[in-house]
C-alpha cells in the first residue's frame, strides 16, 4: 500500500474555487478524463451530496495488461459534499475498472487558507493498493507517480476553468453596463422628446391664445 499527499494554494475565494471544481472536466490539461455523469444530487441539512460517474483513460504499460487486462474506458464513483456554512467542499472518489486487483482512494479537501480569506487550500490524499498478481509493490509506486502528475494537471486545469469563469463574469459585468448605458441614454431621448413635445404644445396654445386675443380686441 501507498500513500500520497499534497496541498496546494490557490490565489481566488473559496466560491471561485469550488465552482470552478464543478466545471473542471473536460479541460484541455487533463485530457484523460473523458467526462462525468450525476448519478445522484440531494440536499441534506443544508450541505450538498452529489454522487457522480467519472469517466476517463488509464495509460498502463503494455507488460501489465497480462496482469491485470484492458480496458479502453475507465470509471470511478465521485461522492461529494458541499457545506457553504462551513466553506468545506470534500471530493472522494474511488475506482470501479480494475476493482479487483487495484485500488485507488482519493480524496479532496477544498477550504478557505487559515490565514487569507481571499485564497484557498487544497488538501490532496490518495491510497493506492495493488493486490492478487505479481510485481505489485512497483505498480503500485508506478500508480502513484502517475498520480502525482495527474494532480498537478488538475491544477492547471482548474485554473483554466477558473479563467474561463472570470471571463464570464466579465462579460456580464459589460453587458449589463452596455444595457445600463443604452438604457439611460434612451431616458434621456425620451426626456428630450417629451421637454420639446411641450414646449412646442405651449408655443401653439400661446399663438392660439394671442389670436383669439387679437379677435376680441384685446391685444
Amino acid at each position: 500500500m501507498k500513500i500520497w499527499t499534497s496541498e496546494h494554494v490557490f490565489n481566488h475565494p473559496w466560491e471561485t474555487v469550488t465552482q470552478a471544481a464543478w466545471r473542471k472536466y473536460p479541460n484541455p490539461m487533463t485530457p484523460s478524463i473523458i467526462g462525468t455523469d450525476v448519478v445522484e444530487r440531494k440536499v441534506v441539512c443544508g450541505v450538498l451530496h452529489t454522487h457522480r460517474l467519472v469517466q476517463s483513460k488509464w495509460y498502463f504499460p503494455k507488460w501489465t495488461h497480462a496482469l491485470i487486462g484492458t480496458a479502453k474506458t475507465c470509471f470511478a464513483s465521485e461522492r461529494s459534499t458541499v457545506d457553504p456554512q462551513r466553506k468545506q467542499m470534500v471530493l472522494k472518489t474511488n475506482n470501479l475498472t480494475f476493482c479487483r486487483n487495484i485500488s485507488v482512494d482519493e480524496v479532496l479537501y477544498y477550504e478557505p487558507h487559515p490565514s487569507d480569506s481571499t485564497k484557498t487550500m487544497l488538501r490532496q490524499e490518495a491510497t493506492v493498493t495493488v493486490y492478487g498478481v505479481p510485481l505489485s509493490h512497483y505498480m503500485e509506486d508506478l500508480l502513484t507517480s502517475t498520480i502525482s502528475a495527474n494532480a498537478g494537471k488538475g491544477r492547471q486545469g482548474l485554473e483554466w476553468v477558473i479563467g474561463l469563469i472570470n471571463t464570464e463574469v466579465k462579460g456580464i459585468a459589460e453587458s449589463a453596463a452596455r444595457g445600463t448605458d443604452e438604457l439611460i441614454h434612451s431616458t434621456r431621448r425620451s426626456i428630450d422628446e417629451v421637454t420639446e413635445s411641450a414646449r412646442k404644445s405651449m408655443d401653439e396654445i400661446s399663438v392660439q391664445a394671442a389670436k383669439a386675443a387679437k379677435a376680441m380686441h384685446i391685444t
